[in-house]
């Protein structure tokens, strides 16, 4: 059955709700989530309302959280997500950035206290349909290890960043760290599917097709040691200039039981005329020309607009399983 836009964001926000969340919360967050469905990212998508609802009534989500502001200096700042959903967090943090660095420049703000964050590229996106240059970055619950190493240290620690180009939707660039995103197991283990060989190993560290089996397990970081020191370095951004928890001090988000996650997140808001705008176009411009040049190049997030403009048009397909889970949510108020 097909869903709309708006389908999708009420029953995201009816799921969300019934967990008690606070309207603001929800209201954000089953945006977000929708716009993952649209994008045709439906490992971000309404799949994680049931997770999200269950933290909130294990207690490991703050479901009355409001974010608070904390300025340090004047291009940048600290935002706590009093650990609650990570998206009203960082949709403030976001337009924070953008403030600070259309009168400073630049603007550098830290999150703490959060959650899962969902897609990283949506909130830098919005930055670079602003103008800006916009670098997303933030940890996630353990799930892979260390070059050399056999124990889950990092999250597979997502990275975005997003540049404007004038008079065209924005380049938006969006990854994780691991070699698929850890969310990809769920959606497979919701709909009974296997992965393929090469996504994740098992708790034993031997490769696994079963999703279950690799949702326990370590993910394969993307190209082997060099994946695992670039999500170093996002663990110590993340983490040493927000203030928050560790990756392997959070626990997995795939269960129900278990800590609050307090995670972070950084961004970087960029003013593009720093050179001046007018070379800031011409410089992008001869890059895509130069690109188009090339045939068969597709350009970062072109598929992901073109999924979602398809979408707005005919709606999404959402999974079966999935809305039945989120329903049976809402009925018994997630008490079971």
């Amino acid at each position: 059955m097909s869903h709309s836009f708006n389908e999708m964001v009420q029953l995201a926000y009816q799921g969300l709700r019934a967990a008690d969340i606070a309207h603001d919360a929800a209201a954000d967050t089953a945006l977000f989530l929708a716009l993952a469905e649209a994008d045709g990212l439906a490992s971000h998508g309404l799949a994680r309302v049931a997770q999200y609802a269950g933290h909130a009534k294990h207690g490991r989500v703050n479901a009355q959280a409001k974010a608070k502001v904390h300025a340090y200096k004047a291009a940048s700042a600290v935002v706590d997500g009093q650990d609650g959903l990570a998206f009203p967090a960082i949709k403030t943090a976001t337009d924070l950035s953008v403030r600070l660095a259309n009168s400073q420049g630049v603007g550098v703000v830290a999150v703490k206290n959060t959650h899962h964050f969902g897609v990283a590229g949506h909130f830098t996106e919005a930055a670079a349909r602003a103008g800006y240059v916009s670098i997303l970055l933030g940890n996630t619950p353990a799930a892979m290890p260390m070059a050399g190493g056999k124990k889950a240290l990092f999250g597979t620690n997502p990275l975005a960043a997003a540049f404007p180009v004038k008079g065209k939707d924005p380049l938006v660039i969006d990854m994780s760290l691991s070699a698929v995103a850890r969310g990809k197991l769920l959606v497979a283990s919701k709909k009974g599917e296997s992965i393929p060989e090469g996504w994740a190993l098992n708790a034993e560290g031997k490769p696994t097709t079963d999703p279950n089996e690799g949702l326990k397990g370590l993910m394969v970081p993307l190209g082997g040691d060099k994946g695992a020191l670039l999500a170093l370095i996002i663990e110590l951004l993340a983490v040493g200039l927000s203030g928050s928890q560790f990756s392997y001090e959070a626990d997995t988000f795939f269960a129900m039981n278990g800590n609050k996650p307090r995670l972070g997140q950084l961004l970087i808001t960029i003013d593009p005329g720093l050179s001046g705008a007018a070379t800031y176009n011409k410089r992008i411009a001869a890059f895509l020309a130069m690109l188009a040049s090339d045939d068969g190049i597709r350009l970062p997030g072109q598929r992901r607009f073109a999924q979602r403009a398809q979408a707005m048009r005919a709606g999404v397909t959402v999974n079966d399983t999935v809305v039945l889970e989120i329903n049976s949510g809402i009925s018994k108020r997630w008490t079971n």
